[in-house]
């Protein structure tokens, strides 16, 4: 048994421990600071005003010591203890003090850190201490010197005011905690949008370079793997083609090694570049499937006009890439019929190649299928890849003015 574990607290140390915010040091720094200060200014004031009540004074000017103390680590707390004050000093019967400003503070801080209760709790405290304020200040003084009924009717319009200016300092405070709610609600909102957008960009980033990956080495090894086989059946009769098949091997197998470590290098540093091919490496992508064995035909019919958008040759690259890459692992060994059409808006490529006896052709939910069709999508465009009749055909459109 483990001793060192301590004990799940009580649903009472629960409650307790979430009547308390996390306060940084600074922000206990700022509230000792603030406090001593208060403290120093509301006993020199209750000297100079020279109390009756020295004992019942005291009181109340603690109790709103530690209302403002507590306002920013504890809002209910600190709203509960300024209420306890204020009808301490209403029930002894003392005037206002100067250490009545810590209402103003708790206020703010009900709206500004309080929860969803307290903060509207804070808001109806002001009307109730803005009544409380007009009638112990005006009506209760006028009731017990016993005036007349026009009297009173004056005093009802001099306690209307006074609750209308108590209730306007009072949501003064009360707004201005409210508005500095909103603004750190809008800070933690965008931060947070922040993190969401690269967390994002970051899924995004390694969905391509799973897809590079992918592409890079599935093909390199699906013509090492085709040389490798050509060479052990040339070897005893045709040494030469044997050598030609590691030639081969050995060319494809370093560019695929170069590759990767491209990749691998941009996991580590992502303002690294990745291997970014070109219409001009599709020759020798043609060259690697033709040393494989493979009767490639390739028709190129209209030519690209003028040089395309990057975006648009690497899906190209990559589509053809992993097409006859399916068509060297999956296909019967016959010809594979490539075409790129360039239109002044849009490319349509298409793939053809024979399908196994055995019935047997790309996955529809593997890795390559589904990287070609995000690679045509990435560009706006779209892919299909199905069977016909005894043909397995890729077929994809991607839009040239939407990719530049």
């Amino acid at each position: 048994m483990d001793d060192s574990s301590s004990p799940e607290p009580g649903p009472l140390a629960q409650r307790l421990r979430g009547l308390f915010r996390e306060v940084s040091p600074t922000q206990w720094a700022i509230d000792t600071v603030a406090g001593l200060l208060f403290t120093a200014f509301a006993f020199i004031s209750m000297r100079a005003a020279g109390s009756t009540s020295l004992a019942a004074d005291i009181i109340t000017v603690l109790a709103m010591i530690a209302a403002l103390m507590l306002s920013r680590v504890s809002p209910p707390l600190g709203l509960a203890v300024a209420w306890a004050g204020a009808l301490w000093q209403v029930g002894t019967g003392q005037p206002p003090s100067p250490s009545n400003m810590a209402i103003f503070v708790v206020l703010f801080a009900t709206a500004a850190y309080g929860s969803r209760l307290v903060f509207w709790a804070g808001f109806a405290s002001a009307f109730i201490g803005a009544a409380i304020i007009a009638t112990y200040l005006v009506v209760v003084p006028q009731l017990w010197m016993g005036l007349g009924i026009s009297s009173l009717s004056e005093s009802a319009v001099t306690a209307a005011l006074a609750f209308a200016a108590a209730l306007f300092a009072l949501l003064l405070s009360w707004t201005a905690g409210a508005l500095f709610r909103s603004i750190g609600r809008g800070r933690e909102t965008r931060r947070a949008q922040r993190e969401a957008e690269a967390r994002v960009s970051a899924e995004q980033e390694r969905g391509r370079i799973a897809r590079d990956m992918h592409d890079v080495v599935a093909h390199s090894l699906a013509v090492v793997i085709a040389q490798a086989d050509g060479a052990r059946y040339a070897a005893a009769a045709d040494p030469e083609a044997a050598t030609a098949a590691l030639g081969t091997i050995s060319q494809t197998a370093r560019a695929a090694l170069a590759d990767v470590r491209l990749l691998l290098t941009q996991l580590r540093h992502q303002q690294s570049e990745g291997p970014q091919p070109t219409l001009a490496d599709l020759e020798q992508l043609y060259a690697q499937v033709r040393a494989a064995g493979v009767d490639l035909r390739v028709d190129v019919d209209p030519a690209p006009p003028g040089v395309p958008p990057a975006a648009v040759q690497l899906a190209v690259y990559r589509i053809l890439q992993e097409a006859l890459t399916n068509a060297l692992r999956h296909g019967d060994g016959g010809p594979v019929d490539v075409g790129l059409a360039w239109h002044p808006d849009r490319v349509d490529l298409h793939v053809r190649n024979g399908i196994r006896s055995d019935g047997r052709t790309a996955e529809p939910g593997g890795h390559g299928l589904i990287g070609m069709r995000e690679r045509a999508q990435l560009t706006g465009g779209r892919l299909d890849a199905r069977a016909e009749g005894p043909a397995w055909v890729v077929r994809a459109e991607i839009p040239i003015r939407a990719a530049a």
